[in-house]
């Protein structure tokens, strides 16, 4: 396996490796030394997201001068990115060789796989491709961001020639509908791209993962294979998501006052099965949150979501109906501060106020990191007197991701030359790949790499060779990357230790003086009123140091680093904290 840091070339076998050589890609008696390795044109393989990480997905395929972009998605911020909204990947690169780029190719509708085309389209243009549901999700994000995009439905089975590039499309079954998958041909050999997917067989839209054509573009030859990592410490196969109506119609016949259940806004087969079950026992159902509504509205405007007639009633009418007829659809299923179901744990929410009767149904499972905010949220939903159904085993949620099983029967099936292991955390990445190759895999085929390195592929040969820019954009409200380290550094710091605020009128006229001041204020830091001493030293400590010489004949840049300096090193000998010192000091 290569692993990373390694950046020399490998000379993979000549001689048949079992099922994973196939003669269109795989011939042993062509064999190309080093220099025509060299000189050769390479496809280069480049990952900007969606490994060592879930999220922010995003993988560039670089032939000659032409570039494709197979998905491009956002990121959640974790606990140490206070303030900060979301994360997307670094487009240094992009933007550098953007005219370049001759499209982007979209696997499905989800936030980690589009949710940052909005803020990429602004600086690059080029067509997108995506299916009918995936496009129409896209189409909402971009009118709200005010972007225009020259998007282009595509379907199952059809192929699109851009470039060097013959993009076919294969259909895989996940949460959402409208999924696939690709086959890239390219001049070296092809390239196949499964992302997100599992293998159900019993799916809520009847649409089943294509195996034949997944099978015979194994057969025919497959140089290069990317597949999801997410369960891969699963064992077994993922169950059906049709499971979870059974659930849910156990606790809607038993249930006696208001159900509000929480999914990811994007999980159309979870929220068509809410709409069934609320159909089986005869209640209404409010939408809430402005992702789950645009969801609702988009799906089924476009087919995809089958919504009984008049069973939908504006939020305001929740309350004029019994208990017992009555379900929300809400946002929050991983605790987002702003999400509908947060603000009804904190009683903050201005049109639902949770109630003891009420069950609370998290159809989730939490996304690693959330695991606290989540857990929090539960406990107040508890204080308020609800019953919170979010357990494993109440069967309320299957994964849309497949388990070791499936990740099996997708090498199997493909056989392919070189595997690389995408979409999870590095652990997921690396025992995906130690999956691969007790396959019967070469462990030189297999790569687990890091974001930003570049993967170069030939006929016969796979290597690391370089990296580009690579990490991540941080966006906090209209802000786009200006909050870096440094900004992080220090909200962490005030979250911590708090702030004082010093402000201080001198002069340097006729007898240098201090004439107002020094006052300080402090928020987070000490409680004030019992802790006044220290205020008052501190303020001795300034008076102490602005003598009338140093007023006279430093600049009011230095005096404020001094003052700064000064209270910094009294209250880390006084308190031991460390908060952020303000100084606003003005020379008249």
């Amino acid at each position: 396996m290569k692993r990373q840091g390694r950046k020399k070339e490998m000379l993979f076998r000549s001689q048949a490796d079992g099922p994973f050589c196939q003669t269109d890609v795989c011939d042993p008696d062509i064999i190309l030394e080093k220099s025509e390795f060299d000189l050769a044109e390479k496809l280069k393989i480049i990952a900007l997201g969606g490994l060592n990480e879930i999220g922010k997905n995003m993988t560039v395929l670089e032939y000659g001068k032409d570039i494709i972009i197979v998905d491009c998605g956002l990121g959640f911020p974790d606990d140490e990115m206070y303030g900060v909204d979301l994360v997307i990947a670094d487009m240094t690169y992009l933007v550098k060789n953007k005219d370049r780029i001759r499209g982007m190719f979209l696997t499905h509708g989800h936030e980690d796989h589009i949710g940052a085309l909005p803020y990429v389209l602004k600086d690059i243009q080029a067509p997108v491709y995506g299916s009918t549901l995936t496009l129409g999700l896209l189409k909402g994000k971009l009118n709200e961001n005010k972007v225009k995009a020259d998007l282009r439905e595509v379907k199952a089975r059809e192929e699109v020639e851009i470039g060097p590039f013959k993009v076919e499309f294969f259909r895989l079954t996940h949460s959402i509908p409208d999924s696939m998958g690709m086959a890239i041909h390219t001049p070296v050999g092809t390239i196949m791209v499964v992302s997100d997917f599992k293998m159900d067989m019993s799916p809520i839209d009847g649409e089943f993962m294509d195996f034949g054509r997944i099978s015979a573009l194994g057969e025919k030859g497959v140089l290069l294979l990317l597949s999801d990592s997410t369960n891969v410490e699963k064992e077994g196969f993922s169950s059906s998501e049709r499971t979870v109506g059974y659930s849910l119609d156990r606790i809607f016949y038993s249930a006696k006052g208001r159900i509000i259940v929480t999914s990811f806004a994007s999980h159309v087969h979870r929220v068509q099965q809410v709409l069934w079950s609320a159909e089986r026992t005869e209640r209404k159902v409010a939408v809430v949150g402005r992702g789950m509504q645009n969801m609702v509205t988009i799906a089924g405007s476009l087919g995809y979501l089958d919504i009984p007639q008049d069973i939908l009633i504006d939020i305001e009418r929740i309350n004029s109906l019994p208990a017992d007829k009555v379900v929300v659809i809400t946002t929050g299923s991983q605790g987002e501060p702003l999400s509908g179901l947060t603000r009804m744990a904190s009683g903050d929410h201005r049109q639902v106020q949770i109630m003891p009767g009420d069950t609370v149904v998290i159809s989730a499972n939490p996304i690693p990191g959330n695991e606290r905010t989540v857990a929090k949220t539960v406990d107040n939903l508890f204080r308020l007197g609800a019953t919170v159904i979010h357990e494993r085993n109440e069967g309320i949620h299957v994964s849309g991701h497949a388990s070791k099983e499936e990740l099996k029967m997708l090498i199997n099936m493909v056989k392919p030359r070189f595997f690389l292991p995408v979409h999870g955390e590095y652990r997921m990445l690396y025992k995906h790949a130690q999956l691969a190759q007790q396959l019967g895999m070469p462990e030189e085929n297999t790569f687990v790499l890091e974001n930003g390195e570049v993967l170069e592929v030939s006929r016969r040969r796979c290597r690391i060779n370089g990296t580009v820019t690579s990490g991540r954009v941080l966006i906090d409200g209209l802000g786009v990357g200006d909050v870096g380290n440094t900004v992080l550094k220090e909200r962490r710091q005030l979250s911590e230790s708090g702030v004082i605020v010093l402000s201080m009128i001198y002069t340097k006229q006729k007898r240098p003086r201090i004439l107002a001041g020094p006052e300080i204020y402090s928020q987070g830091f000490i409680f004030e009123k019992e802790y006044e001493h220290i205020i008052g030293e501190m303020k001795e400590k300034v008076v102490a140091i602005c003598t009338p010489e140093r007023l006279s004949d430093g600049s009011l840049h230095d005096l404020r680093n001094q003052v700064r300096s000064v209270l910094s090193r009294y209250v880390v000998e006084r308190t031991g904290r460390r908060p952020v010192i303000m100084a606003v000091i003005c020379e008249v």
